[in-house]
């Protein structure tokens, strides 16, 4: 970037030319000064004009006491009626910087009294720009850190998987706001910021080419701050893979495997596959089958399942908005009961200690009517010179 002394402004324009443009506080002034008899023949600095430039910058210096007192004193007392701590943490944020605006317009004034040389006077436009740009982007970064640091603190309290990525959305737009302040300014004081920007373009095409598989892995972290899919502790399947969530970083996310085995898969890949969130279930499924003997009678068989209703009615960890005992098929070598239900807890555990205790009721259900479980039997029937050996019996095996 290059810097063009001629755009700075009027005075800057007057320096090129060997010659100074009065500046308009000044012409105040001296008007003031004259229509008071004091006269300025050899265009130079007064006492008058020192004094009123003291003047001027104790008088601003007051008015900021003044300003910040009352007007955001009057401000946090009305904040302190609302119920969100975020205007509150606000104006305590924006005091110092709005405080400072006023200084430096203080001082630019009591400055622009005084009749500078060239050099000076374009020295003067340059750190006046210079300074009001760092004292506004000051206010914003103090504005922005606080919205942020307030969606943080939010953020935690509801368990929000956002919360882990504030810290690097807080850096990366402060960063953004500096850095646009910075070309806004040099822009101001005359630099050629469009060839700058054109430079750097190439060049951040040439970054982007080489680093896109990291770039992928940090929008896909964004993409899962903000779909929330899943949050640490969570039981998930991530494509293939299946385990607790462990650490949802900016370039991967760890799982840890029911074999406890770490791992570690690339945001990328969690943006693109489909992801299975077990532990957001609201109840768990059972579904299972039992089989009885072809020996059981019907009405045996529709005791059994009337039993089976029962002890699923009755019991308190089974979900009563949907279950189903049914007999449903003639088996290869059973009378098969088809036993569908929920457990009220979605915890893995809870679910096996519920299904445990209910196998064995239903053991004690299949008892009491007097029948047995099935099991895989085949029967053999022998004929001619093999069924005469075996005395004419055809086993069952």
């Amino acid at each position: 970037m290059t810097l063009d002394p001629a755009s700075a402004n009027a005075s800057a324009s007057g320096a090129v030319k060997g010659e100074r443009q009065p500046d308009l506080v000044e012409h105040l002034v001296d008007s003031s000064l004259e229509a008071f008899g004091i006269k300025n023949v050899n265009g130079e600095n007064t006492w008058q004009h020192y004094a009123v430039a003291a003047f001027l910058l104790l008088a601003a210096y007051g008015f900021r006491k003044v300003f910040t007192r009352l007007v955001f004193g009057g401000l946090k007392r009305l904040s302190a009626r609302t119920e969100t701590t975020l205007d509150d943490e606000l104006f305590a944020a924006l005091q110092r910087p709005v405080a400072a605006f006023i200084a430096v317009f203080g001082a630019v004034l009591s400055v622009k009294v005084l009749k500078l040389s060239v050099e000076a006077d374009l020295a003067r436009v340059y750190l006046q720009k210079i300074a009001f740009s760092v004292v506004v982007i000051w206010l914003l970064i103090s504005a922005i850190n606080t919205v942020l640091d307030h969606m943080q603190t939010v953020a935690k309290q509801k368990q929000m998987n956002v919360a882990a990525f504030m810290p690097w959305i807080k850096k990366t737009v402060i960063s953004l706001i500096v850095i646009f302040g910075v070309l806004m300014a040099a822009q101001q004081l005359g630099a050629d910021v469009k060839a700058f920007l054109a430079g750097l373009g190439i060049g951040g095409l040439a970054f982007a080419l080489a680093a896109q598989d990291t770039l992928a892995n940090v929008f896909g972290s964004v993409v899962v701050a903000v779909d929330q899919p899943f949050r640490i502790g969570d039981y998930v399947k991530v494509g293939a893979f299946e385990g607790t969530v462990e650490d949802i970083g900016l370039r991967s996310t760890k799982l840890r495997t029911p074999a406890r085995s770490l791992v570690v898969i690339p945001n990328k890949t969690v943006a693109a596959e489909a992801v299975n969130n077990f532990s957001r279930m609201p109840q768990r499924r059972v579904d299972q089958t039992i089989g009885l003997t072809y020996g059981t009678t019907a009405d045996q068989l529709a005791g059994v399942v009337a039993d089976i209703r029962e002890l699923l009615t009755k019991d308190a960890e089974v979900a009563q908005d949907f279950m189903a005992v049914n007999f449903l098929n003639y088996g290869a070598f059973s009378l098969d009961i088809q036993i569908i239900y929920f457990t009220s807890s979605p915890a893995i555990q809870e679910n096996f200690s519920v299904r445990e205790r209910i196998n064995f009721e239903i053991m004690r259900v299949v008892k009491s009517r007097g029948c047995s479980f099935a099991f895989p039997t085949q029967t053999i029937e022998l004929s001619g010179e093999a069924a005469k050996r075996s005395g004419g019996a055809a086993p069952a095996v």
